[in-house]
């Protein structure tokens, strides 16, 4: 039986890849929070979850480091084309990251 998982959690996330997951999709949280989760799904994975949360899991280690840097990867890449897209949108609007701090500095000082 087919089943998904969702999590934000990158060590769950590489245990599921290690016993047969496969990525389904990558999603960044609302409103580009800096929060990327993974939909996971198949076979057993209700079954692999539950051994994850009651310290029943084994994997093999060789699997489970590169399960980790290539999640780690996709976690970065996704951010960073978040962040690239954003300040896009700033400097398409004229404004930089730190206007509020220009706007004020006359305020700041006493003359």
């Amino acid at each position: 039986m087919m089943n998904a998982v969702e999590t934000t959690d990158l060590f769950r996330g590489a245990f599921f890849l290690c016993n047969g997951g496969s990525l389904v999709q990558v999603r960044l949280g609302e409103d580009n929070h800096k929060i990327v989760s993974f939909l996971i799904e198949g076979d057993g994975i209700d079954r692999l979850d539950v051994e994850y949360r009651n310290g029943q899991a084994l994997v093999n280690p060789l699997q489970f480091r590169e399960s980790l840097n290539h999640l780690r990867d996709i976690l970065f890449n996704t951010l960073r084309k978040a962040t690239t897209t954003h300040e896009c949108c700033v400097a398409a609007r004229g404004e930089t990251r730190y206007d509020r701090e220009r706007k004020n500095r006359g305020a700041k000082k006493k003359h």
